[in-house]
């Protein structure tokens, strides 16, 4: 078969294609290789096989200056000249050192992290221990999403850092790799460290507006229970994100006694279902997001609540232990493999 121009030149263009998608895929798998890593565990220490140096733009553009200084110093024997380019280029080869030592032996470790609803932002705590006697200035720690914290720590001293995530939907937010990193003292080198831990937050779903209570029918025959309730004060308990703005008791606010929610006792024998079936016709992320709605109104209000969604069911209950089960189950219904 005789080869025409067109085929010639789509042949050109799909093996320009190849290589466009082939150049991409051998730098990510140089770059996995180079940087090499685990998601760890436990406590972390930086040694010289963790920690990168390289030099920042305005390190090159000082060595290009000391080159030009070195060849005008050749050219016209300038004695003071080689002295000063010297006494330059030995610093800049010192702030690579301090660089290198401001990250040198520091231990980390994650810390605790509280769930969040979605659409807020997720607290990571990370423990940095600095065993040295040289304090730490100007660490940066960084993740993919353009997350970042600036910090200092103590020589000999421990700092507990909060590193902020957005949490932009349910289920479980993990920090994914995150950069530790610094330009210290002069901003000549960029030192990092790659640091990925096994710790994640717990994401709830995002309560949707508020909206009465479903009526539900109670065990025993004993009537339906509803939105009442609120006749009955039992007392003030912490605020909890995600709990009406109705329920704050302003007050005990006004009177220096901390963010507060009212609560409110019912009748015996009432218990409230929180169930999926109620909700025909609505996408699942909107069922989900009506269900924690309900939840944290009945938990406001002191009630007995339980919750039926497909295959689950807990049953009806009152207590932090309640509240803490049925916002998980909203949270991982649904996700393969996420339920542990």
């Amino acid at each position: 078969m005789p080869v025409t121009p067109s085929r010639l030149y789509n042949n050109r263009n799909s093996s320009h294609k190849q290589g466009t998608h082939v150049l991409p895929t051998l730098k990510q798998k140089f770059r996995a290789w180079l940087f090499r890593h685990k998601v760890e565990s436990g406590t972390v220490t930086l040694n010289q096989r963790r920690i990168f140096i390289l030099p920042t733009r305005q390190g090159l553009g000082f060595a290009f200056l000391l080159l030009l200084m070195l060849i005008g110093d050749i050219n016209y024997s300038l004695s003071l000249g080689y002295v000063l380019t010297f006494l330059l280029g030995t610093t800049g080869m010192m702030t690579m050192l301090h660089a290198f030592r401001n990250m040198a032996q520091l231990e980390i470790r994650a810390g605790r992290v509280d769930p969040v609803f979605a659409g807020d932002t997720a607290q990571f705590v990370f423990c940095f221990h600095n065993s040295g006697r040289l304090p730490r200035y100007r660490l940066k720690l960084r993740g993919r999403n353009g997350s970042s914290v600036i910090f200092d720590i103590p020589a000999q001293q421990s700092a507990e850092i909060t590193f902020p995530l957005p949490a932009a939907q349910r289920g479980w937010l993990r920090t994914g790799r995150l950069v530790l990193f610094t330009e210290f003292p002069l901003g000549l080198f960029h030192a990092w460290s790659y640091l990925e831990f096994d710790t994640r937050c717990l994401v709830y779903p995002k309560p949707a507006a508020p909206m009465p209570l479903p009526a539900s029918p109670a065990q025993g025959g004993a009537g339906a229970s509803n939105t009442a309730g609120d006749e009955d004060f039992s007392g003030l308990r912490s605020y909890v994100a995600g709990d009406a703005l109705p329920r704050i008791a302003w007050k005990a606010l006004a009177r220096e006694q901390g963010l507060q929610v009212k609560q409110f006792s019912m009748q015996r024998g009432y218990e409230l279902w929180l169930d999926w079936s109620l909700l025909p016709a609505l996408t699942t992320e909107h069922k989900l997001e009506i269900l924690t709605r309900w939840l944290l109104d009945a938990d406001a209000q002191g009630l007995h609540y339980g919750l039926r969604l497909p295959n689950i069911e807990l049953p009806p209950g009152r207590s932090a232990t309640q509240r803490t089960e049925c916002l998980r189950a909203l949270a991982l219904f649904g996700l393969n493999g996420e339920h542990s």
